[in-house]
């Protein structure tokens, strides 16, 4: 076993990881010994993936408000927000604007050479700043070029990380799987920043890459830390039919409309006042209510689908304002958005749940600290707002880079993982997984899993379904029990870590399910039909959950209420 050692390990090479690596960069001055641990290549992580803005107030002199900001945001998470997180959120925002504009992002201007604003679902001003619609992939060459200032830092790429080493209750370091070189590592730090992003790939409809399957929620889950709020998985309006890839929500904020299958711009039954720019969580809603009723258009698998309608925007504006939209369109389904409509509908996009943490994105072990998706602070609630999420990356990974970078000024001791757990992973992950010989395939539960997610914890969800989805993964985990991975060597066994992953995804499932089933009212995300209802009497908190020996342990805690107090969502 490979040891090497650091002051702080980072797992997750998005963009949550990368502020935080400038920022304890900055202000260690380069004098921190940083470890970037990332199951892909630097510049693979999903944030690439992220298109249509990030939110800040950048010009209250024209209408918008920090104060505006967060009344938004909590009214878009169903009132279960934390409000002073959301209020630390609205005020950070805007520096980090400004400072990705020194660092380089190429902004989309308006005539008067100021960073452009679109409209986003739920906003009531233009707030979402935009590199046309590739901003996280700007966005995180901008974090990546700044990074390569210092010399502080080493790279682990195609390096899977298997397990938290723990010691005293703290964190020792992290267990991993080299790829290239086939070696099991002890990465070992005073602190870790986990930063890993979703759990997307729970679902088989979903815009996420194919690697984000909640590999650090996991681990922190089976190491002893809650997850929190795990039943509120976003739903996206637009996901293109088949494959699920994102429409951003940008198109709709150029002024997209959606149609039925008889032409109607049926948004207007369901939020009059914002029509298409009503926040997510309604929108999937109106969108499954009209396919179910019969307004929509019969798709491949059974992905009935409704219409995103560009054409009315002009060549120019599409070309300029839309181009990745454009060029996905046309290579994935042969058809161009400028004359065209686009099948799309709701689509597993964003967890607003993750490891619970505080609002310095601490976690309850002392040198750990989370960001980004994998991590819960209470902002986004029960429902995300659209363009909060890459600023919310960006905001808690230059809190977390100064927490840390403020920890190793006390110079804390490094702690020693025991050698007798080192070894009883290694042995978990290189002799008991990988030489299992059963009749299983990982491959077919894994897409087992994903079919299961879809059906029973969807748009709409109901006690009796949801029941049946918590008794079904549990059967799936007896049975990836007798997997068999027919390939056993251990450089590049993707065979391998596909396993890993589909045991962590399992583990999650059974989280978000319970949780769900748990929760008996209707809030956000998370619309039962059984409970169609919010019920702030009983379900005004969080939901923690804890992993056990048996079935996931169930808790609530308080929602932080500062300046308002639940009303009736309107739009």
């Amino acid at each position: 076993m490979r040891k090497v050692v650091h002051d702080v390990l980072i797992m997750g090479s998005g963009l949550a990881g990368l502020r935080a690596a400038v920022e304890i960069s900055m202000r260690s001055r380069g004098a921190a010994n940083i470890g970037i641990v990332s199951k892909v290549q630097i510049m693979r992580s999903h944030s690439v993936c992220a298109e249509g803005g990030t939110g800040a107030v950048m010009r209250p002199e024209e209408g918008d408000s920090l104060e505006l900001h967060a009344w938004d945001t909590v009214k878009g998470s169903d009132f279960l927000a934390d409000q002073d997180v959301v209020d630390r959120f609205v005020q950070a925002s805007p520096n980090e604007i400004r400072l990705l504009e020194h660092w380089g992002v190429p902004w989309s201007r308006r005539e008067d050479g100021r960073i452009m604003q679109r409209p986003f679902g739920g906003h009531s001003f233009p707030r979402a700043c935009m590199a046309a619609d590739k901003t996280g992939f700007f966005e995180m060459q901008a974090l990546y070029d700044t990074l390569l200032k210092y010399t502080n830092f080493k790279r682990y790429d195609e390096c899977f990380v298997t397990s938290l080493a723990l010691e005293g209750g703290r964190v020792a370091g992290l267990t991993a799987y080299d790829l290239g070189g086939g070696e099991f590592m002890l990465l070992q730090a005073k602190a870790l920043l986990i930063a890993s992003g979703g759990l997307g790939n729970l679902y088989g409809f979903t815009t996420y890459s194919q690697t984000v399957t909640g590999d650090g929620q996991a681990m922190a889950y089976r190491a002893g830390l809650a997850l929190e709020d795990p039943e509120f998985l976003q739903f996206h309006p637009t996901g293109l039919v088949p494959s699920g890839i994102l429409m951003t929500e940008g198109c709709r904020g150029e002024g997209g409309y959606l149609r039925n299958r008889d032409g109607e711009r049926f948004m207007g039954k369901y939020a009059p006042k914002m029509m298409e720019l009503a926040p997510r969580d309604i929108v999937s809603r109106s969108e499954t209510t009209e396919i179910l009723e019969g307004r929509g258009y019969p798709g491949p698998g059974g992905l009935d689908y409704v219409h995103l309608d560009l054409t009315h925007l002009g060549a120019e504006r599409i070309n300029k304002r839309l181009p990745l939209i454009r060029e996905v369109c046309m290579n994935f389904l042969g058809i161009d958005p400028i004359t065209q409509k686009i099948p799309i509908r709701p689509v597993a996009h964003y967890s607003m749940g993750g490891i619970e943490a505080d609002i310095d994105g601490r976690s309850k072990m002392e040198n750990l600290w989370v960001a980004g998706e994998a991590a819960c602070h209470s902002l986004h609630g029960a429902n995300r707002l659209g363009c909060n999420s890459t600023a919310e990356c960006l905001v808690w990974g230059g809190i977390t880079g100064g927490e840390i970078a403020r920890y190793l000024q006390l110079d804390p001791a490094l702690s020693a993982a025991p050698e007798a757990a080192l070894r009883e992973e290694e042995s978990r992950v290189f002799g008991d997984m990988l030489q299992r010989s059963g009749p299983e395939n990982p491959a077919k539960i894994r897409r087992e899993l994903q079919v299961l997610m879809d059906q029973h914890a969807g748009v709409y969800r109901d006690g009796e379904s949801l029941q049946q989805g918590l008794q079904k993964v549990g059967e799936l985990k007896q049975r990836f029990g007798q997997i068999t991975i027919h390939d056993k060597s251990r450089v590049y066994n993707t065979d391998l870590t596909q396993a890993l992953e589909t045991e962590n995804m399992l583990d999650l499932a059974e989280a978000l399910l319970a949780a769900a089933l748990a929760r008996k009212e209707s809030r956000g995300a998370h619309s039962r039909l059984d409970f169609p209802k919010r019920d702030d009497g009983h379900f005004l908190g969080h939901t923690i959950v804890h992993r056990t020996g048996s079935a996931p342990k169930i808790e609530y805690k308080p929602v932080r209420i500062t300046n308002w107090e639940p009303v009736e969502r309107k739009y």
